[in-house]
């Protein structure tokens, strides 16, 4: 064989064994990348449920999660949603319930999770992990200080969800309002529009549980 020739093989031959390593690298990044995915979201829920994870190994929220929290697919007026329920043991009944909370903040779109509590009128907790907000501003929105203002708030009175609102800093608030984020005045509305939404979306569903 001429050297020419082997060197062409040769070539070739590097060019497939790095196409085969490196597809197979990228398959494996993307499992691990769907599994991290799949964690953030199992790891807000639990955080929308009002637990502080901020202590917690990765197998603590797998475990959390896993023991305590179920998940539906319930009927409401825009199809078919997930429910997600806590509860304290396997025999018992759930305590707490969380749904997904979506939409548009200045410039992106917001993602989250809000949870009430087994009175399904009063916030339990609430968790954004996925937004394009501007950092220092409406990226405030993941920071403890702006959600756990939510807990302990009526998200729901007399079957009818609340007129909900996230309020410029500074102004009186009551059982249904917390403070928006200073600077922020669209990522604020587009919170208090998106809670508001999503809370009429599952009113229907808490009211048969009300009747049941």
């Amino acid at each position: 064989m001429r050297e020419e020739s082997k060197t062409i093989v040769f070539a070739l031959g590097v060019c497939v064994i790095c196409s085969v390593l490196l597809s197979g690298l990228a398959a494996g990044l993307k499992s691990i990348q769907t599994a991290n995915q799949a964690f953030d979201v199992k790891r807000n829920i639990v955080k929308a449920f009002g637990v502080d994870i901020s202590a917690m190994t990765r197998n603590d929220i797998e475990e959390t999660y896993t023991t305590h929290i179920s998940e539906e697919q319930v009927a409401t007026p825009s199809g078919d949603m997930p429910i997600y329920m806590w509860r304290e043991s396997a025999e018992a009944g759930p305590s707490k319930y969380a749904f997904p909370i979506a939409g548009k903040g200045l410039w992106s779109m917001m993602y989250g999770y809000l949870s009430i509590e087994s009175d399904l009128e009063t916030v339990a907790g609430i968790s954004f992990y996925k937004h394009g907000e501007t950092p220092g501003l409406g990226a405030e929105i993941e920071k403890p200080w702006f959600q756990s203002q939510f807990a302990g708030k009526k998200l729901y009175a007399n079957g009818s969800p609340t007129d909900f609102r996230v309020l410029k800093p500074g102004s009186e608030l009551d059982q249904t309002s917390v403070d928006g984020i200073s600077g922020s005045t669209m990522t604020s509305k587009g919170v208090q529009a998106l809670i508001q939404r999503d809370a009429a979306t599952y009113s229907e569903y808490f009211n048969k549980i009300r009747g049941g």
